[in-house]
């Protein structure tokens, strides 16, 4: 008897939908902010805020959001994620200042904790084991295209337009999502539990202040001014988390999963590997631009074989996971990507764009095979009344890597970068390849002798990067087991389905 749901592909496309319209803004805003600086008046310590209200909000809250998912009703949690997205959007075309914009910001990461663990919860609960690779393979190519492609679609806003562009787009995307939602999508949700109000303030105090924490490693260190208050908020907070969890009878996020091998190895490998991918984009963007010469709108151009190759990657993953295990594929894409890491640290001031095309390709076909597997072994593990916060658990492991791997890979090209500096150059030129250029005023010598530094200093990051992905492969093949997963969605078990 037929019990899949009939509606189930046209729902992945709602899914898809709801995901890129997160990814275009966050990748697309980066092309955007030296024209909205400018217009709005913008000093650099409002730029960073207007960029990091989002990341702290959004990450925060993810926990939160999953358990309202599964309490509430997961396709109610995303529809409202999306309606708050999509208002706070057309909200920012309005701004006229930096503390609007950043308003503006707080509010859309609030709809993105509500939207993103959403979209992968009702992912695992309407396509049973035998689809569920080919809907994750299919759910992360759109992502990965929204990725490369929503740099160059910034900047054909920006320059046809102007920057309030970047948030209107926003807006169809988001009614689009919300109607086709309402129409087609149906409501799941697991059984109802007592609230666990004092697990959701923990929850939301630690990662905000971890992340925040993590933010400002490159300037602070680890331990310097406030860092070490932050450091101390976040410990706290998690690990009052942890034993809150532990003790309480209706506890928000069941930290038993992390006892099952693929949850806890897959958990663990996803954040090496975040950590080592999450500077890759902006640290190999400051090489297309400032040693390369590249546009905004060229630099994303670039990036296409890393979308390409990572659809075939998914593609070919899709179909292999079920004669190869997620363990092999997880294994075999890490080392993929592993080598793409090891070839960029053989690019120079010199190098051609072949070289790193290359290892953006790679890059691409690792990330297409590993990524969606390791999320696949994780998320079969979770029970479906509890896919909603087993899936912000996923999406909080990869949001806090990523972040420490853009704070760390960041901290190195900056120390290496003023290291490799020869001591009479201009105080500004030290700390940045940006400020080199800018203070050189057609000295070429200096402009060189940037560019050499960079790409030396860019070297050693993505050394680090290589070994962080080499570690996550490790990890996966002692941890992992190719083990039947636990069911994730049954009709007639723990999870509701209304239709």
């Amino acid at each position: 008897m037929e019990t899949r749901n009939p509606r189930r592909w046209w729902i992945l496309i709602v899914l898809c939908l709801s995901s890129l319209v997160l990814v275009v803004d966050s990748m697309a805003l980066t092309v955007a902010l030296p024209a909205m600086a400018e217009d709005i008046g913008a000093s650099a310590q409002d730029t960073q805020w207007i960029l990091d209200s989002y990341i702290l909000v959004f990450a925060g809250l993810l926990l939160t959001s999953g358990s309202l998912g599964d309490r509430f009703g997961r396709r109610k949690i995303m529809i409202i994620g999306l309606l708050l997205f999509g208002v706070a959007s057309l909200a920012a075309t309005f701004c006229t200042n930096p503390g609007e914009v950043i308003a503006a910001r707080v509010a859309m990461g609030v709809g993105g904790a509500l939207i993103m663990p959403s979209t992968l919860s009702i992912l695992i609960t309407v396509f049973d084991d035998e689809e569920r690779g080919k809907a994750m393979a299919a759910w992360s190519s759109v992502s990965m295209l929204g990725l490369v492609g929503s740099p160059v679609l910034g900047g054909v806003l920006i320059n046809h337009f102007s920057w309030h562009s970047i948030f209107f787009i926003n807006v169809p995307v988001v009614a689009l999502a919300v109607l086709a939602g309402l129409t087609l999508m149906p409501e799941s949700k697991g059984p109802w539990q007592k609230p666990d109000p004092l697990g959701a303030v923990l929850s939301a105090a630690g990662m905000t202040a971890l992340v925040w924490w993590i933010i400002e490693l490159p300037q602070h260190g680890a331990f310097g001014g406030r860092s070490t208050v932050t450091l101390a908020v976040a410990v706290a907070a998690l690990g009052g988390f942890v034993v809150w969890e532990n003790v309480t009878s209706a506890p928000m996020v069941p930290l038993v999963l992390f006892k099952h091998r693929n949850f806890s190895g897959g958990s663990l490998s996803l954040t090496l590997v975040q950590i080592g991918n999450g500077g890759l984009l902006l640290v190999l963007t400051q090489y297309l631009q400032f040693v390369l010469g590249y546009s905004p709108v060229k630099a994303g151009l670039a990036f296409v074989p890393l979308a390409v190759t990572a659809l075939v990657g998914n593609l070919a993953g899709a179909g292999l996971a079920a004669r190869t295990g997620n363990r092999l594929l997880v294994l075999a894409g890490m080392l993929v990507m592993a080598s793409s890491f090891a070839l960029l640290t053989t690019v120079s001031a010199d190098t051609a764009f072949a070289v790193p095309a290359i290892a953006l390709g790679l890059l691409g076909l690792g990330a297409g095979l590993a990524m969606p597997a390791a999320v696949g072994a994780l998320m079969g593990t979770i029970p479906a009344d509890k896919a909603g916060v087993g899936s912000a658990l996923n999406d909080t492991i990869q949001q806090a890597g990523t972040a420490l791997g853009i704070a760390i890979l960041g901290s190195l090209l900056s120390s290496g970068f003023a290291r490799e500096m020869s001591a009479d150059a201009p105080e500004q030129a030290k700390h940045s390849i940006a400020g080199a250029l800018a203070v050189a005023h057609g000295d070429t010598g200096l402009i060189q002798a940037a560019r050499d530094a960079f790409t030396a200093s860019m070297a050693t990051t993505f050394t680090v990067g290589a070994i962080g992905v080499v570690a996550a492969a490790v990890l996966a093949a002692l941890v992992m087991r190719d083990a039947e997963p636990e069911p994730a969605a049954d009709p007639a078990g723990e999870a509701e389905l209304v239709a």
